[in-house]
């Protein structure tokens, strides 16, 4: 099954061209890549996208984030989602993450897709500016990429959830990334990229909700200067001039637990 669009055939080429975009991308490393997949597979994933989210996955549904949820459970998706994830953990697509992007030690995927899987926000929802755990609760590993990809056809700025990327002292919202149908961006994962979609859903159909895939890259090892300290989950900051909520462990701690049982009692 061809997963890449002929535009990206060659994933060598692509990163090659675009190495030198993605490391001097501000505020941190990162790039956007539209139409990168077969239109029609995303299509057929949409149509996988499970309508009972909220009810079968992992919810999160509560400050610093809300009406988010997640799946991250591979037996639950569908036939074509999975073989997306199974080319998004293969040794190809690791190999180009690892040109784009830089980094020297060799990049493994996540089997577990902690944190990762299928993400949805339904009206109403956010998830605030926040830099992301750093260390595999389970591999202990070193999380150093994320890639999104999003899912949401004819989707207007207005509607909110835009992906923000700030300054590494939450000054201001460097770039805004509008999260349409087959648009994915890889970014850098350090304990100063700080990232979220803090402007709540508000699309006139309240029945549409924002989905995305998630999916996130580690390394045994990585630079010290990338990180201030082990952190076991996601360091939220308050934008400035706004309410927002920053902090709630209690929340990750529970949300922790449900994965890591979940992903236990199938081993």
């Amino acid at each position: 099954m061809n997963f890449i669009n002929n535009k990206y055939h060659n994933l060598h080429n692509v990163a090659v061209n675009n190495f030198d975009r993605y490391v001097s991308a501000k505020p941190f490393p990162h790039i956007v890549l539209d139409n990168f997949f077969e239109e029609n597979i995303l299509k057929k994933i949409m149509d996988e996208f499970p309508n009972n989210l909220n009810k079968i996955g992992l919810d999160s549904d509560s400050d610093p984030q809300k009406r988010k949820f997640a799946l991250n459970d591979f037996s639950k998706f569908g036939a074509y989602t999975q073989n997306l994830l199974n080319f998004t953990n293969s040794l190809k697509f690791l190999n180009f993450i690892n040109k784009i992007s830089g980094i020297q030690e060799p990049l493994v995927s996540d089997p577990y897709f902690l944190g990762g899987g299928l993400h949805e926000i339904q009206n109403g929802g956010y998830l605030n500016i926040h830099s992301d755990f750093n260390k595999h609760h389970i591999t202990n590993l070193d999380r150093r990429i994320n890639v999104l990809i999003y899912l949401n056809p004819n989707w207007k700025k207005e509607y909110g959830g835009s992906l923000e990327l700030w300054d590494k002292d939450i000054k201001k919202c460097v770039t805004k990334i509008n999260p349409i149908f087959n648009r994915m961006v890889i970014f850098d994962t350090t304990d100063y990229s700080f990232h979220g979609n803090p402007d709540p859903i508000n699309h006139p159909d309240e029945k549409i909700s924002r989905k995305s895939i998630a999916l996130y890259y580690y390394s045994n090892g990585r630079p010290k200067e990338e990180i201030s300290g082990i952190k076991d989950k996601p360091q939220f900051k308050n934008r400035p001039n706004t309410k927002d909520v920053s902090e709630n462990i209690t929340i990750y701690k529970k949300l922790f637990w449900k994965i890591f049982y979940k992903t236990k009692t199938k081993l």
